[in-house]
């Protein structure tokens, strides 16, 4: 008799996110977090100002340190501290709002510097990735040019080459575009639906709704600290479930 074969174990979501509250001091930014995003997913969250949005994106790399609850990165809960936080950070690249480049190193030495520093590459093999970001970005003509000489919308599109330049699992985009001029978002969103695409997986902290439309597998919605709805695009703009979701979206798609 041929035996049974046993059941494959359901997909891992990449990353996991398991009653994580956030408080500072008596404030409570995040509010009983649960969220699994799964490799290649593009998760877009959205909110008002102060709903938990980059709190939530700033635990997840341990920028902030959780009140309670865990996260995990492809199963591996992560370390409060120490080489391996180190380790599984490296696993996670982020942009920030502002671009956060070294002034004084230009564009080739800024995104060089970890996979050097941290994964051990050589000056040569380095510089051949940062290259090839670099023209997969758009930027391919400033690797000599200094952060300062650059547009804001270069430097974003540099700061994401830098962290890309790592080989991350999972990329963090924490209002990426806010503090850029009208002209330059689009430029900067370009280059991260061409990722989305390119089955990057990713969470996106933005306002821009477009890019939502667009690129998102699912949009969670934060409400004082709590994920109050989690959809598709389609769903979630057409028929938002919670009033407090539909009150949002009247108010910014109405401009």
């Amino acid at each position: 008799m041929v035996g049974l074969m046993p059941a494959p174990a359901p997909d891992q979501p990449l990353l996991r996110i398991s009653g994580v509250n956030k408080f500072f001091g008596p404030f409570q930014a995040l509010d009983d977090v649960n969220l699994e995003v799964a490799t290649g997913e593009v998760v877009v969250v959205i909110g008002a100002s102060g709903s938990g949005k980059s709190t939530l994106c700033r635990c997840i790399n341990r920028l902030e340190t959780l009140s309670s609850g865990t996260i995990a990165i492809d199963g591996e809960p992560l370390p409060a501290e120490g080489k391996a936080l180190a380790r599984l950070r490296a696993q996670v690249g982020m942009v920030f709002q502002s671009f956060n480049l070294f002034g004084h190193l230009n564009v080739l030495d800024n995104i060089t510097l970890g996979p050097r520093k941290v994964l051990g590459l050589s000056r040569a093999e380095a510089e051949q990735r940062a290259r090839e970001l670099l023209q997969r970005v758009g930027v391919a003509n400033k690797e000599g040019s200094h952060p300062g000489e650059l547009s804001g919308g270069q430097q974003q599109r540099v700061a994401i080459a830098r962290a890309l330049a790592m080989q991350p699992k999972l990329m963090l985009f924490d209002e990426p575009t806010s503090a850029l001029d009208p002209e330059m978002i689009s430029e900067v969103l370009d280059v991260m639906v061409e990722l989305a695409r390119d089955g990057m997986t990713m969470v996106v902290v933005t306002h821009e709704m477009g890019f939502a439309r667009q690129a998102a597998d699912r949009v969670v919605f934060m409400d004082a600290g709590s994920v109050v709805e989690i959809d598709t695009p389609d769903n979630f703009f057409a028929r938002p479930k919670s009033e407090r979701a539909a009150d949002f979206l009247s108010k910014i798609l109405s401009h």
